[in-house]
């Protein structure tokens, strides 16, 4: 239904308020945002919530099934990994649009990282939530933007391509088809002779007809009170029906397979058995017992490996990222360390009822704004439909065919491949398509080193940047040298030799002045080879001046006490100087007076 209804009193999270104590009302409120939206709760709210959070429920519930098949688990999985974050983010969320629960790219790191046994994903959901609430707590969110968007973008096509061909077995009906990508990719070309087709069929079908109501969706006219009762009725049908796509489609795959099973002949493959009931509560897997013995938790970490690094670090990426996204077109704010003991606790507690790691999903979350939802209230709604599906629909699960979920994974994975961002930085900005690249390429080999080469290219790329600095030349009766960006240690010794080869190797030598307006702070080694050049220019009989010095950069050089040290407020007065014009002075030089002085004078 439409969004605006509500205009400006819709849910907005509180900002960050410096200096507050921590029992204060303000800092409450930071903790549990709950506290700043519920007072002001109204019926109003309440229907736009409800809508919402059954809209995302006839969402989750079809595709949890399809993603614990992604992860390699057992399909009661998907709907224990469903519900928890529901209750955590209403009270702790701080995005009234987010829904936390399994999503295609964690379910697919899951996948890798846990062997499909169910008890690593729940132990992997548990230790993940830990690293993510020491995260919030110690406020190290900031570490997640060391992770450049040419990164994040070459992981998601990749893990788009893999998880979307990882589903063409089941869209086919081919059995005993590898996990490995590769292995995957030959033998569903090398037995595609294999294809059942029923399952191939019905899949294609299901992806026809999940695309038809997603256009239909995407083409609906909002509902206007001014038009009559027929067309609203009407609109409001389509748009029920378009925006419970998945739950209709497998619904009616369903009903077909039913239909064949009754008489005795059944030409697709079927979800099969489901555990019935709640999830049990109790601690997770801390230890294995296996056919060969029990596999002790240090073991059990061991061979999880690099996916104690990944899964977390990427859960809250995934989660952030879509907060971002949806407060910026929604115009609220969010508070990022919040996001991060959210979804931390989401896993943690999550772990106790045997969900495997989840973040924040992009689909969902669009079919939750896009349903009017006023504030995370919804998330109650869904995660009540999800626990009344384990406790009373699971028996209808078995006729499920797998074709029909592998087309709602194939269509909700189809729209994270971002087709225009390679001719986006082509044009931007070239050199950002080598980190994406290399992360798009390596994540088909191992996910971990796709994501490690992309931060290492990316990192590299700006060191890069701070080492070699771009510099603007300008040449007259005075060289005038400006540094395009900050000056730091590793910077030093390539403006030296610039400077030297300009002003200073050339006959006969120059003077030359050092425009610093860029320059916001400088470093102990820094000013050490600003002082070699001040004596090299002394030596050979010019001038090092140096215009447009910041506060803190001219503190710096001022307790440094260089010999020679000379600055000017405009360039103009530098040249002046330095052609031996009467009547322009430097505003300090080292004999001028002391360093304390003219501290005491600056800061004046």
């Amino acid at each position: 239904m439409p969004s605006s209804v509500l205009g400006q009193a819709r849910f907005s999270s509180p900002g960050m308020a410096p200096n507050t104590c921590c029992c204060s009302p303000a800092a409450m409120q930071r903790r549990l945002p709950i506290l700043a939206w519920l007072p002001n709760y109204s019926l109003q709210w309440l229907k736009m919530d409800f809508i919402a959070g059954l809209s995302v429920g006839l969402t989750v519930v079809p595709q949890a099934l399809a993603y614990a098949e992604v992860a390699g688990l057992p399909p009661q999985y998907g709907l224990y990994s469903a519900f928890m974050g529901c209750f955590v983010y209403f009270f702790l969320g701080t995005s009234r649009d987010v829904t936390l629960g399994p999503t295609a790219i964690m379910s697919l790191l899951v996948s890798f990282y846990t062997f499909h046994e169910p008890a690593y994903a729940v132990l992997l959901a548990f230790l993940s939530g830990c690293i993510q609430l020491v995260m919030g707590v110690l406020h190290l969110g900031f570490l997640l933007d060391f992770i450049s968007c040419p990164v994040i973008k070459g992981f998601t096509s990749a893990a788009t391509v893999t998880i979307g061909f990882g589903q063409i077995k089941n869209l086919l009906g081919l059995q005993n088809i590898p996990r490995q990508f590769f292995l995957q990719v030959y033998h569903t070309f090398l037995r595609i002779g294999e294809t059942r087709v029923g399952d191939a069929v019905l899949g294609l079908v299901c992806v026809v007809l999940l695309l038809v109501l997603k256009l239909m969706r995407d083409h609906v006219p909002p509902v206007h009170p001014e038009m009559p009762p027929g067309v609203r009725l009407s609109l409001g049908l389509v748009w029920a029906a378009t925006t419970a796509r998945n739950a209709l489609v497998v619904s009616f795959a369903a009903l077909v397979a039913y239909s064949f099973e009754v008489t005795g002949y059944q030409p697709f493959i079927l979800t099969g058995e489901t555990a019935e009931g709640l999830p049990p509560v109790r601690t997770p897997p801390f230890s294995m017992t296996t056919a060969n013995g029990t596999i002790s938790f240090t073991e059990m970490v061991q061979d999880m490996g690099a996916g104690l690094a990944v899964v977390p670090l990427m859960g809250l990426l995934e989660s952030i990222a879509v907060a971002k996204a949806f407060a910026s077109q929604n115009n609220y704010r969010i508070n990022a360390n919040q996001e991060l003991l959210a979804i931390g606790l989401t896993n943690v507690l999550g772990s106790l009822v045997s969900s495997y790691p989840v973040t924040g999903s992009f689909g969902r979350t669009a079919v939750n704004a896009q349903s009017g939802v006023c504030t995370p209230a919804g998330g109650l709604v869904t995660g009540v439909l999800v626990l009344l599906s384990l406790d009373y629909l699971t028996s209808l699960f078995y006729y499920i065919p797998k074709s029909a979920l592998a087309a709602v994974i194939i269509m909700a994975v189809a729209p994270l491949f971002d087709t225009k961002i390679f001719g986006t930085l082509w044009r931007v900005k070239r050199l950002d398509l080598l980190p994406l690249c290399v992360t798009f390429l390596l994540s088909f080999w191992e996910m971990q080193y796709g994501i490690l080469a992309g931060a290492l290219v990316s990192l590299l790329m700006l060191l890069h940047s701070a080492a070699r600095p771009e510099t603007k030349v300008s040449e007259g009766p005075v060289l005038v040298l400006q540094p395009a960006s900050g000056l730091h240690f590793p910077a030093v010794e390539a403006l030296q030799e610039e400077i030297l080869s300009r002003a200073l190797e050339v006959s006969p030598p120059r003077c030359l002045v050092l425009e610093c307006t860029h320059v916001c702070s400088i470093d102990y080694t820094v000013v050490l080879g600003l002082g070699e050049l001040l004596e090299d220019f002394h030596r050979q009989g010019v001038a090092l001046a140096f215009v447009g010095l910041q506060v803190p950069v001219l503190r710096v050089l001022l307790s440094a006490d260089l010999k020679g040290f000379q600055y000017f407020s405009t360039l103009e007065e530098a040249e002046k100087y330095l052609r031996q014009e009467p009547g322009t002075q430097p505003y300090n030089t080292r004999e001028d007076s002391a360093p304390e002085h003219k501290i005491a004078l600056l800061q004046a």
